[in-house]
């Protein structure tokens, strides 16, 4: 069901790229970014409370609170820039840059949580840095 779930992820996120492109017109956009945070954070807590899983807060470890804090702030910091970009560009050229962050990501889970490469992933990542430099230059 992973895939599912990431398939999901994806269609949102392509969605919320063409809304938010939209919804930043004429507004600063870290007053649009943190209009979205207050939606998120409302959600996030809503989702949490009505499946219960504020009886287990109690569960997470100061290694946990650290990291997804640290999580948070690059989150935080990815949206600030993914709308300030959306705001100078357009869609098609900052939505296939921001997805360089999948070659990213491979690239640190393998450089900091050991993560094994193997020929497949390697060219996929590839596949994607090369497909995101086609379509900039579009």
């Amino acid at each position: 069901m992973w895939w599912l779930y990431a398939l999901l992820s994806a269609f949102f996120a392509a969605l919320t790229a063409v809304l938010a492109k939209v919804g930043i017109k004429g507004v600063d956009s870290n007053l649009a970014t943190a209009v979205r945070a207050v939606v998120i954070l409302l959600l996030a807590w809503s989702i949490v409370y009505f499946r219960g899983g504020l009886a287990e807060i109690h569960t997470l470890t100061h290694n946990n609170l650290l990291f997804l804090v640290l999580s948070g702030l690059a989150t935080g910091l990815s949206w600030v820039f993914y709308f300030r970009a959306l705001q100078l560009g357009q869609v098609s050229q900052v939505a296939p840059v921001d997805k360089l962050s999948v070659a990213l990501a491979i690239i640190l889970s393998v450089v900091f949580l050991g993560e094994k490469l193997t020929w497949q992933t390697a060219l996929g990542a590839g596949l994607i840095i090369a497909g995101s430099l086609v379509l900039v230059r579009a």
